[in-house]
């Protein structure tokens, strides 16, 4: 079963992250197979908005824990498609339901525009797990800003999209019923303005933004890659995965009275 699906609807490419038995978990295949897919649409001019969605009752629920026991390759692969889609020449809607966790908050936060259906669930819970959300902190920091990031890149704690809204990692929350088409009446405008102009907005805002610590930044990307994979080999990160697949708290998880 192919970890990608591509629906070509007109205009739109219709991208689903299709893992559902593990909650659209990342691992090497969905990753290359994603990369693979975003440079098919790229070339095809017929193909001016891609739309971004998770098959299933979750959007991606992070990454897939056996992936992230050694996750040394794929940071590198991780970190080379949030890039790709950073920086995609045409313009990317995420279509969030259920919960974005971890690696799927960076994959929203990547792209350009973010809906989702009101009741998601949202968590960078990589320090649960005795990991940090490294590859993701350019894209994700970018996106809500130190602030936001000192208390839930510390915290794990789940938040709703009240908070999501709040702190601008989506543009907007809707009744699920309301999802597709509103997702749906932004890819319109977007299909209303000139395709060259969108293309260079895009450009124009990455150029700005660099100004602004923008997520591409070379030697930051180098110093997260290599930060993950040296934690996800330590002793914390797995008796924290273990502890997880275990379904008990791990070992520093003290009562706190």
């Amino acid at each position: 079963m192919p970890s990608i699906l591509l629906h070509r609807d007109g205009p739109i490419a219709r991208v689903r992250l299709n893992r559902p038995e593990v909650r659209n978990a990342i691992n090497d295949e969905l990753i290359i197979d994603f990369e693979k897919t975003l440079k098919e649409i790229e070339k095809e001019k017929a193909i001016r908005v891609v739309v971004l969605s998770g098959e299933g009752d979750f959007f991606c629920a992070g990454g897939d824990l056996n992936w992230m026991k050694s996750i040394g390759k794929g940071a590198r692969l991780f970190s080379r498609l949030l890039t790709t889609l950073d920086q995609f020449p045409k313009p990317t809607i995420a279509q969030v339901h259920g919960a974005a966790i971890g690696g799927g908050v960076g994959l929203l936060a990547a792209c350009d525009i973010a809906v989702a259906f009101e009741n998601t669930v949202f968590a960078l819970a990589e320090v649960k797990l005795g990991l940090i959300p490294a590859v993701i902190s350019p894209f994700v920091i970018s996106r809500i800003g130190i602030a936001a990031a000192r208390r839930y890149f510390l915290t794990g704690e789940r938040f709703t999209t009240d908070v999501a809204l709040r702190w601008g990692l989506i543009h907007e929350a809707v009744p699920m019923e309301r999802l597709a088409t509103t997702v749906d009446e932004i890819a319109k405008q977007l299909l209303s303005s000139g395709p060259e102009a969108v293309k260079a907005c895009k450009e124009l805002i990455g150029i700005v933004g660099a100004g602004f610590s923008r997520p591409t930044n070379r030697t930051i990307q180098e110093y997260t890659v290599k930060k993950i994979a040296a934690l996800g080999k330590s002793t914390e990160a797995q008796e924290g995965i273990k502890a997880f697949l275990e379904k008990r708290k791990p070992s520093w998880n003290l009562k706190h009275d």
